[in-house]
């Protein structure tokens, strides 16, 4: 990325290159580079190289006693050295992802106002109507390839946080440059604030966001819509993932823009295609198939519903009536089982209802029902209790129980209950990680439903094929490709996603899978070459 001729033209010398993270190298500069950058006097005299910089970075990271303090450490290093900073996370992806991004990341959020060290992305205002061009016209990079941007509503499983959601964005993009290669310089993490209904930060004299409760209707509607045509306008090329709105603008928004611009919604689309790969790739365990399958969400909001709209499109094309792929999903929210009966469902709930009897007991709904899948999407931690896990048992021989609710503190149940109250005799994953479990000599190696495996591939998909939108069917080739690269050990150990070591490969077959389906110009390429041309395209963490 950064070669020496690089450096030399570019017009940073001094501390000012060093305060540039896309062209710091810190005290990897070489003898001739410092003679020529004006940086002698500037940095220590030892020159270490990148592998020197990384083990020195994995020591203070280790030293760390807390999660949080490992995330404000690899935070700082973002800040100050980007090569060095995604080379430590692509070496090291398994122990880095879920403190740069799930599940810390949700503490981070919590406390980002008081963790902030210094300005990246851009927050845009409410107060930036008819103005938004200029300020995204601030922004020093102008060939984007992807915008996450998010207004704070629904953070994880922790609410409405405001500014302070801006750690997501910023997250978010990280793992585009790690598990895809999307040139960082080409990213953009967007904050748009207009308001907060969180009553602590609303009190709170630090906190840095507009002091208001959020906009709403009108107002609100016109400042996205001036907000995504002068992205496209802006940023013709990129792709602009919303992420964490809440249930009630998530899906509209979604339906609103996708038909005109490149938008896609990771909480909606990114969630269902992730958990369609799981629920194919565990029926190499119980030798189902989809169209034999019941599934009972807990949980109906926009990420549930979109899961269940992404089933119900893979099994319309394997040839099943609509009507008939929709009744195979079925939802249990915080009044009951969705129903005909029922006049409290909004329309995008209304296809899900079925023809049954009022239940608000979640074990009689699996006794009734009898679902093969049981799929956690509640925000509500330890709602799986024992008998519900055990209803799910006796009624089948491998259920499949998927934990997906963000923190760990939100999950419906833990690997280790699950695994224990079914004897082993069940098929988990969960949105966080969780340890390793035992029952008897088997050890269970749970894995996690995490939307990284989806969203950079299909992102570097679209972006590869110049798609103009982004269609339901690359998240149903994201969906397909992921089981593909389960080993035979890692089905054994009860895994459903393969391992994370594998995630940029994975991200590169998504997206070649999606460039060959979505643009003429590959057609008659061989696969290797086109994973060949995408690598090459790859950002690489070196100097």
């Amino acid at each position: 990325m950064k070669s020496k001729n690089n450096l030399m033209k570019n017009n940073k010398f001094g501390t000012d290159l060093l305060n540039d993270p896309i062209l710091n190298k810190g005290t990897a500069f070489s003898k001739e580079e410092r003679e020529k950058l004006g940086l002698n006097g500037l940095l220590p005299p030892k020159i270490f190289t990148i592998r020197e910089q990384h083990e020195r970075v994995l020591k203070s990271f280790f030293s760390k006693k807390t999660n949080i303090e490992k995330y404000i450490y690899m935070m700082g290093l973002h800040d100050r050295n980007e090569t060095l900073f995604y080379y430590t996370v692509i070496q090291n992806l398994k122990t880095m992802l879920p403190i740069i991004y799930t599940p810390v990341v949700g503490e981070a959020c919590k406390k980002f106002g008081s963790i902030w060290r210094r300005p990246r992305g851009l927050f845009l205002t409410i107060n930036h109507k008819n103005k938004i061009k200029k300020v995204l016209k601030n922004w020093k990079y102008k060939d984007i390839d992807v915008i996450v941007v998010t207004d704070g509503e629904r953070i994880l499983g922790l609410g409405d946080l405001g500014c302070n959601g801006m750690g997501i964005p910023i997250g978010k993009l990280s793992l585009y440059t790690a598990c895809a290669g999307i040139n960082p310089e080409k990213t953009l993490p967007i904050l748009i604030d207009v308001g907060t209904n969180n009553r602590y930060h609303l009190k709170n004299p630090y906190y840095f966001g507009l002091r208001h409760e959020r906009v709403r209707d009108e107002v609100y509607d016109n400042l996205l819509d001036e907000f995504v045509d002068t992205v496209s306008d802006v940023f013709p090329k990129a792709v602009l993932q919303f992420e964490d709105f809440a249930n009630q603008n998530a899906s509209r928004l979604l339906k609103k823009y996708r038909h005109n611009y490149r938008v896609m919604n990771d909480d909606i689309q990114g969630t269902a295609a992730v958990t369609l790969a799981g629920i194919l790739a565990s029926q190499k365990i119980s030798k189902r198939i989809l169209k034999r399958e019941k599934i009972l969400f807990v949980g109906a909001g926009s990420a549930g519903i979109g899961v269940g709209n992404l089933i119900s499109y893979a099994l319309e094309k394997e040839g099943v009536n609509p009507n008939k792929a929709r009744e195979r999903c079925w939802f249990f929210d915080d009044k009951g089982l969705l129903i005909k009966d029922r006049n409290d469902l909004y329309e995008d709930q209304i296809p899900f209802s079925h023809e049954q009897q009022h239940i608000t007991d979640l074990v009689k709904v699996i006794e009734t029902i009898k679902p093969t899948i049981l799929i956690g999407l509640s925000g509500v931690g330890g709602l799986f209790t024992e008998p519900i896990l055990k209803k799910m048992s006796e009624i089948n021989i491998f259920p499949t129980i998927f934990a997906l609710s963000n923190p760990t503190s939100n999950a419906e149940c833990t690997a280790e209950q699950a695994y224990k109250a079914t004897n082993g005799n069940c098929i988990f994953a969960s949105g966080s990680p969780f340890p390793k479990v035992k029952i008897g000599e088997k050890l269970f190696d749970p894995g996690q439903c995490n939307n990284v495996y989806i969203f950079p591939g299909v992102g570097l998909g679209a972006i590869e094929s110049e798609a103009k939108t982004l269609s339901d069917d690359m998240f149903l080739i994201a969906a397909k490709t992921i089981p593909e690269y389960l080993t035979k050990e890692e089905i054994n150990n009860g895994r459903v996603f393969p391992s994370l070591d594998k995630i940029r490969e994975i991200s590169i077959e998504i997206a070649k899978n999606i460039a060959v389906s979505e643009d003429n110009n590959y057609k008659n390429w061989e696969p290797e070459k086109i994973s060949k041309e995408l690598n090459s395209k790859m950002f690489s963490a070196k100097y």
